[in-house]
């Protein structure tokens, strides 16, 4: 396991090309979203601010405010960046195996990363900062059920999944049930957990003998 990087790793800003000119918007954007990550996962977002980002970054605080109406929209987008290859959803062409790795990944992430406490204040967050709140739906909660859908509208064409399965509850079904105890922690969250929900998932849980009168 990697140590985190320390307050001092994270404050050092990131070394610059010589070169003329203004740099690329898409390029300053990658900068400001890796610095964020790394001060989230580091130290947590209670000392996350538009002057600590601009100057770890490299940037403006005209700059940040131009892109983030909040702090909270800010660290929001920083933390997708920071953990979104790390739950790519994976398409191996067998449907069991992919929900059970990304759920898998998902719940590694959550309780053994500080991802999971990162992701949890953001959401609290979010209650009251109305910028976080539209920014978890539009960029967080929508873009992770996009691609869940997308994997299992693609097994629906393998012949995997049913064809009226609404695929939606089935993205609730499962990352419904990790989120609700990661929030709601009267059971643990365990690789068995994920395995299970999927399990159930697609085998059922009816007994497919003749119920006795």
């Amino acid at each position: 396991m990697t140590d985190q990087p320390t307050a001092a790793a994270v404050d050092q800003p990131p070394a610059r090309s010589r070169g003329r000119g203004r740099r690329p918007a898409d390029e300053v954007r990658g900068d400001v979203l890796r610095a964020v990550g790394e001060l989230l996962l580091a130290e947590g977002i209670a000392d996350l601010t538009f002057e600590r980002v601009a100057r770890v970054a490299g940037v403006s605080k005209t700059t940040l405010y131009k892109w983030w109406p909040s702090r909270g929209a800010l660290a929001l987008d920083g933390y997708f960046h920071a953990v979104e290859q790390t739950l790519a959803f994976p398409d191996t062409g067998d449907i069991r195996v992919d929900l059970r790795d990304q759920l898998r990944a998902f719940v590694h992430l959550m309780t053994a990363t500080p991802a999971g406490r990162i992701l949890t204040e953001l959401i609290g967050q979010a209650q009251t900062d109305q910028d976080l709140a539209v920014a978890y739906r539009t960029l967080y909660s929508s873009e992770r059920r996009r691609l869940a859908a997308e994997r299992l509208r693609a097994a629906q064409e393998a012949g995997q999944v049913r064809d009226d399965v609404d695929v939606q509850v089935v993205v609730d079904q499962l990352w419904g049930a990790v989120y609700h105890r990661l929030l709601v922690p009267d059971e643990p969250v365990t690789e068995s957990f994920a395995d299970a929900l999927v399990s159930n998932l697609l085998l059922g849980i009816a007994d497919p003998r003749p119920a006795s009168r």
